[in-house]
């Protein structure tokens, strides 16, 4: 009988701490934020180059001004709107002003128990006005937390 209430006693306590530990918070280190990546090339060369300066806002975003004339920025990173199909920017690239606007589906996307959820996106299609930039290529439609690039800008 007293076996049987030390191995009860030591089931209990062992379930306590299990369930205890199981509760604690850990930690996120994992990217939470999922950007659409655009690398910058000149058209002239093709070759992955910064401008001498890019500044990036966002039209109807919270935070409006994203990049202010950075320089050495071979690629960007946008940020998409999880309730909206569509996403406008405004990029000025070396002084001359574009409009870039990008259209997607979002799904959310459980990162960790640690982290929790996200948004993902599916890139359809982007266009823009073509003042400085000649044209856009999709080179990844899946816009996720990885540093992969989704879109070339050629200027």
């Amino acid at each position: 009988m007293r076996n049987f209430r030390n191995l009860l006693i030591a089931s209990i306590l062992a379930g306590f701490f299990l369930l205890a530990y199981s509760c604690t918070p850990g930690a996120c280190f994992d990217e939470t934020n999922a950007y659409m990546k655009a690398s910058l090339f000149l058209d002239s060369t093709g070759k992955q180059t910064a401008p001498d300066s890019l500044s990036l806002w966002g039209t109807g975003m919270d935070t409006s001004k994203i990049y202010d004339a950075k320089v050495s920025l071979k690629q960007a990173f946008l940020p998409l709107d999880g309730s909206s199909v569509k996403c406008k920017f405004t990029i000025m690239i070396n002084g001359v002003y574009d409009t870039l606007t990008a259209w997607y589906s979002t799904f959310p996307h459980l990162i960790s128990k640690e982290c929790g959820y996200t948004f993902y996106h599916n890139l359809d299609s982007v266009h823009t006005t073509n003042h400085k930039i000649i044209k856009i290529s999709i080179t990844k439609n899946s816009i996720t937390n990885q540093i992969e690039e989704n879109i070339r800008i050629y200027y």
